[in-house]
């Protein structure tokens, strides 16, 4: 499958250093303070009557929550940059949820666990190294700059992992599964790059 024609060349931006010494803006990407919507699934609708959340695989504990017992978990805050695969970047993005860390610390992932996937309510499926996902800046987010999350851009609830390409922040989230081998997700067996770090440009296969 050939999805080159999805990818705009764009310029890159002003050579704005991050904390860790990297250039901000990744090769290929352009600054923009929108936030496009980009989906490939209508977007859904939502119950919190029936919505669960849950969590499940090589872990200790599995469990599962109702929204209520979800939006009652303690939350964070976290300013990120955000990184689209077609080329268009978002800086100091305000998220507002609950560390995923928490939820690792609930579930008590074992020894075998290398891989998680990310479950939507639509079937859409997004997947990461363990080692990705366990880290400061991922969260289950509800708010974006000071606002609930709009249903087009995956609210009520997505995960983000700022450090990846935005189609690894599986919007309407609603299950993470641990894993011991890894499992490509909807658009990673469609042609989207299996890890896609931004700054090495991983876009795809």
């Amino acid at each position: 499958m050939d999805l080159s024609r999805l990818f705009k060349k764009a310029p890159t931006g002003p050579a704005e250093l991050r904390a860790d010494g990297k250039v901000r803006l990744p090769p290929g990407q352009y600054l923009t303070k929108k936030w496009p919507v980009l989906s490939y699934e209508s977007t859904p609708r939502f119950d919190p009557a029936t919505y669960r959340f849950r969590v499940w695989g090589t872990v200790e504990n599995p469990f599962e929550l109702s929204w209520d017992e979800l939006q009652a978990l303690p939350r964070t805050t976290l300013t990120a940059d955000f990184h689209c695969v077609t080329t268009w970047s978002r800086y100091d993005n305000a998220w507002e949820g609950v560390a995923i860390r928490d939820i690792i610390a609930r579930a008590k992932p074992t020894d075998a666990t290398q891989y998680v996937v990310a479950h939507s309510w639509t079937g859409y499926t997004t997947n990461m190294p363990y080692a990705d996902f366990n880290d400061d800046d991922v969260m289950v987010v509800f708010n974006h700059d000071g606002q609930p999350i709009e249903p087009d851009h995956g609210g009520p609830v997505r995960l983000i992992v700022p450090k990846l390409y935005a189609y690894k922040s599986a919007k309407w989230l609603n299950g993470l599964e641990f894993l011991s081998a890894d499992h490509p997700g909807f658009w990673e067996v469609r042609g989207y790059h299996n890890h896609a770090d931004p700054w090495l440009e991983e876009r795809y296969w």
